[in-house]
């Protein structure tokens, strides 16, 4: 008896959580359908009421990208992006844009139709490479206004730039050979997970911990070595995550008294 007890009390937990995460999706932006279950942004289509369908699949993803179960095809489009260029105080290495920021880019460069999918909903929906679909929308199937961010990334947050807080070390407490310094930025935290090292700046709500609510950093190669800690789009935004009601959409961490750049920013 106890064990069917505690089997119950793991999957009500589960449905809990897996409720909480559909909520969230459901009131952003990121909801494309159309109903009851629409979400609030412009772009929404009236062929299909799943949600998570329009970046995610269960099979037959497209492994070139660094989101997990991705389902659309990246952009071909070349970047430019905030460098060095446009700033003479940036330390860092800037890198072209990757994989970890093309896949929000797939929508959010404009040049790309949002029903862009390798395996569309539906019975026999699936083409390989991705091909586009055609589902009746309402407003543009493509990102339009001020999310639509377009190939040049000059008026942007620099992404895909080496992150060069101060006093970065590995999980195991030594320096990192050859990591850039930067007083005016927060110093990093850094752990191992499956034999690779993750970075994040802590401003979640586990101290020391990384959590959704930290700026995370991604893993890529500069000239200094491999494994480094990058700023990318999603360093700051998450996609699943719906505004609060002080807040915007997408956002880590609050902007109220723009707690979010000073994560990072020592200013």
């Amino acid at each position: 008896m106890k064990r069917f007890l505690k089997q119950a009390l793991v999957l009500a937990s589960l449905a809990l959580l897996s409720a909480t995460a559909a909520a969230q999706i459901k009131t952003t932006p990121h909801n494309l359908t159309q109903g009851a279950d629409g979400g609030p942004g412009p772009n929404t289509q009236s062929n299909t009421t799943q949600i998570c369908v329009f970046c995610h699949t269960p099979h037959a993803a497209n492994t070139s990208v660094s989101a997990p179960l991705w389902n659309k095809g990246l952009p071909s489009t070349t970047y430019t992006t905030y460098s060095t260029a446009n700033s003479s105080t940036i330390d860092g290495q800037v890198l072209t844009v990757g994989s970890v920021s093309a896949a929000c880019l797939s929508c959010h460069d404009g040049t790309q139709a949002m029903d862009n999918l390798v395996n569309a909903p539906g019975s026999g929906g699936y083409t390989a490479g991705g091909a586009d679909r055609l589902y009746t929308w309402t407003g543009s199937n493509v990102v339009t206004g001020v999310a639509n961010l377009g190939a040049d990334l000059t008026n942007d947050h620099p992404i895909g730039i080496e992150y060069c807080g101060g006093g970065l070390s590995n999980s195991g407490g030594s320096t990192l050979a050859g990591t850039c310094k930067d007083g005016d930025f927060n110093a990093p935290l850094t752990a191992t997970i499956n034999s690779t090292p993750v970075f994040w700046v802590d401003a979640g709500t586990a101290a020391g911990a990384r959590d959704k609510s930290d700026i995370i950093l991604y893993s890529r190669t500069f000239t200094a070595g491999t494994n480094r800690p990058s700023v990318e789009c999603a360093s700051c935004h998450d996609p699943h995550k719906a505004k609060g009601t002080d807040d915007v959409h997408f956002m880590r961490v609050t902007t109220a008294g723009s707690k979010i750049c000073l994560a990072c920013h020592v200013k």
